[in-house]
């Protein structure tokens, strides 16, 4: 019985740390960017987009197709770096496995 309690307070520790570990992803800022510089966004660890940068020469009128492909690449770039610093992150405590809607 003694081995469980002690079980069941590891498990609670490691809960609590992976809990404090997400509220910390929250407050982390990833930046992507795209065309060398001149798209780039900012998006917390908890993949919310909290700011759109364009330089004005990344805007053509003739070629809105690009300009809307460089934010979608810079999003993109962002995301994989949240994805991985996720991953990094809760992978202390998770020792790797991937548990669904965790992360």
């Amino acid at each position: 019985m003694n081995n469980m309690n002690q079980m069941m307070k590891q498990v609670k520790k490691m809960q609590e740390q992976m809990m404090k570990a997400q509220e910390e992803l929250g407050t982390k800022t990833i930046e992507g960017t795209a065309g060398g510089g001149v798209v780039t966004v900012s998006i917390n660890g908890h993949k919310k987009l909290l700011d759109i940068k364009i330089k004005p020469e990344a805007v053509d009128p003739e070629d809105i197709e690009m300009l809307q492909d460089l934010v979608l690449t810079a999003v993109n770039d962002a995301l994989s770096k949240a994805d991985e610093i996720a991953n990094q992150d809760m992978g202390k405590y998770t020792g790797g496995m991937k548990i669904p809607g965790l992360f």
